[in-house]
């Protein structure tokens, strides 16, 4: 008979437990075009599961570690929501003081501190969960914790790689979970960011982790995943991933601006390639491309021309060509320019990390160790052909033969529209 009656008691909590963690699923499942109708759904969800947890009988409450879980999961209910709640954190505070051993409750807790703005709070709690053994959950809110610690922090590269071997040690404990893999995906894109973007095996890094994310079914349904990714190939120039990426997160989420994204990027294709078709038939070509005079080029780069370029970085090659045209599109980065080269080979140039006024249409470019992607692909039946050169570092350029001053450097930042 007891143990029948301590079965039905196990039971009970086995339901609101069930309850809570169906109220989480549903925060990082379900999306609408209207946040309200989200929030709404959410306090509905929530008022049944705190009811549900009411109706475990006070005997069943009176031992602490008894008390200590229904204050975990009255607070863990209460604080599904994205803002602060005070009572959310009595209840959670209480939680840890019956039961000090409690590392979801210390997890919770963190979550809901860091909310309030407490970070350094926040993660004292992520540790003290830790300290009750590894977990994969913990060490990745941790990561994701430190990420959002070293925005504007002295020493933002030295906290992002500590985001990064937290990222890594959730992996080691579970190398099939997508979750894991989508932090290490955002500190690795946050890490390129921060360290001032000249590492592009942390893009490469990044994008290789949101694959193995997506082989997890159950990362299928996380919209910023998909928008994250998206970004990256954004970044990489690789257009048609980066608008797959983008329309599967606005099919997930209507809410984000993941639709605006593929508009943007698809009026700036038609753009230059538009340009780039009138620019190939106008007389004032062959004129042009006949006053790029040698430049005082170093000895140590070999002078070439487009056609002669391979896929991805040249290596102590330049290339000389004239500002055609600055196109204006609608994202703030990078700078788009339409160039021509000495055989009248017109060419997409973009440039990352360089103020807009430091290179104006007619001017004379070295294009010192550059980055080639011949663009071919078709979307939405549209075909896209053209040839494209990208620089990051102003020490890439040299305009009207003068290398451009470090005051003309900005630090390209696109890792604030990323998803956390």
């Amino acid at each position: 008979m007891a143990s029948a009656v301590g079965k039905e008691e196990e039971d009970a909590w086995g339901k609101v437990r069930k309850a809570a963690d169906d109220l989480y699923e549903l925060r990082d499942t379900f999306f609408t075009q209207n946040p309200d109708d989200k929030t709404s759904k959410l306090q509905q969800e929530s008022d049944l599961a705190l009811k549900l947890l009411d109706s475990i009988p006070a005997e069943q409450r009176k031992l602490p570690v008894q008390r200590a879980t229904y204050e975990y999961l009255r607070g863990k209910i209460l604080d599904v929501v994205p803002e602060y709640r005070k009572e959310a954190d009595d209840h959670l505070s209480k939680a840890v003081k019956l039961n000090p051993s409690f590392a979801d409750a210390w997890l919770c807790l963190g979550n809901c501190i860091w909310k309030k703005g407490d970070l350094t709070s926040a993660k004292n709690c992520f540790n003290l969960a830790l300290s009750k053994g590894p977990n994969k959950k913990i060490l990745c809110q941790l990561s994701m914790l430190e990420r959002r610690m070293a925005q504007g922090a002295e020493n933002q590269a030295e906290i992002v790689e500590e985001s990064i071997q937290h990222a890594k040690e959730a992996i080691t404990l579970d190398v099939k979970d997508g979750n894991s893999w989508y932090n290490l995906g955002n500190a690795c894109l946050t890490s390129f960011f921060v360290t001032g973007t000249w590492d592009h095996s942390k893009l490469l890094q990044s994008l290789k982790a949101y694959q193995n994310a997506e082989k997890d079914e159950r990362m299928k349904s996380n919209p910023d995943l998909y928008f994250n990714g998206a970004t990256v190939n954004k970044y990489l120039e690789n257009y048609e991933r980066a608008l797959s990426g983008f329309e599967a997160a606005a099919l997930k989420d209507p809410s984000l601006n993941a639709t605006e994204e593929v508009e943007k990027m698809v009026n700036l294709l038609n753009k230059l390639e538009n340009l780039l078709k009138g620019q190939s038939r106008a007389k004032r070509l062959a004129s042009l491309a006949s006053t790029i005079g040698a430049g005082n080029l170093n000895s140590s780069y070999k002078r070439t021309t487009l056609d002669v370029l391979s896929e991805g970085l040249n290596k102590a090659v330049a290339v000389l060509g004239k500002v055609l045209l600055f196109v204006k599109h609608e994202n703030i980065t990078p700078l788009y320019f339409l160039v021509c080269d000495s055989n009248q080979s017109c060419f997409v140039l973009s440039v990352y990390g360089i103020r807009n006024d430091a290179i104006k249409e007619g001017d004379q470019l070295i294009l010192l160790e550059p980055y080639f992607h011949h663009v071919d692909f078709s979307w939405k039946g549209k075909c896209y052909q053209f040839k494209s050169i990208r620089v990051d570092f102003l020490e890439q350029v040299i305009v009207n033969g003068k290398a451009l001053l470090p005051h003309q450097a900005i630090r390209t930042s696109i890792y604030a529209q990323l998803k956390p």
